[in-house]
């Protein structure tokens, strides 16, 4: 019999495969998302020609934050979701996975990342290329040095980590609920107005920015995106990055925890 590290690895494998399958899905969601970024440059840069206040991003910085948050939605998108795991639950399948010699918080934990990995792999690198050859002010801006790169990409990975860890107590609610339609609505819209997939976050006023500070949607989208665009220097990026592995060992635990007295409770209901 092979590990349960074989097992997770397995699922991972099979999912990113299964998920990198869906090209035309993928080309159709590439031409939204173009057609949503060039709508938001294009809002917000009215905005910026008609005011006298100082704004709190520059627009090149604002058009690379909006182009990154197309590229890597998959990544950010709370809403993005695996309907097979809710046929499970709902269904009563999920006693077959139950069956399997593994942690089912960690498996389902696996499937998730991979879907999102796939997802983002067939869309990020198109957008990414066109972006940076649009003409100013649209275009997308490289980072300023390696090392802001390399800040992205760890607080981009750390940040699809949280982000599914989020995602995973919508899977759990719906052990209770038996419908993913209530958990979806609200953790999805709350997660894409606090990750400043709305409003970027500096735009946000002064009150709102404490609040939405102190929450974990963040952690995946305008973190991230802000350091690219350098708008959040190395030492602040080296704090988000705390902030991101602590946040992931909570969201870890409770979910774990979640799950755990959910699955007793569907156990018992079974009989």
């Amino acid at each position: 019999m092979g590990s349960p590290l074989t097992a997770y690895l397995s699922a991972f494998r099979i999912r990113l495969m299964q998920n990198l399958q869906y090209r035309i899905a993928a080309m159709a969601g590439l031409v939204t998302q173009f057609f949503w970024g060039f709508m938001l440059i294009m809002i917000l840069e009215a905005f910026y020609r008609n005011s006298d206040a100082s704004a709190p991003m520059t627009l090149p910085q604002l058009a690379s934050y909006i182009w990154l948050q197309q590229a890597f939605l998959v990544f950010v998108a709370l809403w993005y979701r695996d309907g097979e795991l809710f046929g499970l639950i709902t269904s009563g399948n999920v006693a077959y996975e139950l069956c399997r010699p593994t942690n089912l918080y960690f498996f389902w934990h696996v499937r998730l990342l991979a879907q999102r990995l796939s997802g983002a792999a067939l869309r990020c690198l198109p957008i990414l290329a066109v972006a940076m050859f649009l003409p100013d002010p649209y275009r997308l801006r490289l980072p300023t040095d390696v090392p802001t790169f390399l800040l992205f990409l760890i607080t981009l990975l750390l940040g699809v980590l949280v982000n599914v860890s989020i995602s995973m107590f919508i899977y759990i609610l719906t052990f209770m609920t038996l419908s993913p339609v209530g958990s979806l609505m609200i953790i999805g819209t709350l997660g894409e107005f606090c990750a400043g997939m709305i409003i970027p976050i500096p735009l946000m006023p002064e009150w709102l920015q404490r609040i939405v500070m102190v929450l974990p949607f963040r952690l995946a989208s305008d973190l991230p995106f802000r350091i690219w665009s350098g708008h959040i220097g190395h030492a602040e990026a080296l704090a988000g990055i705390a902030t991101q592995v602590a946040w992931l060992l909570v969201l870890v635990g409770t979910g774990q925890l979640a799950m755990r007295k959910v699955l007793r409770r569907a156990v018992l209901q079974g009989g």
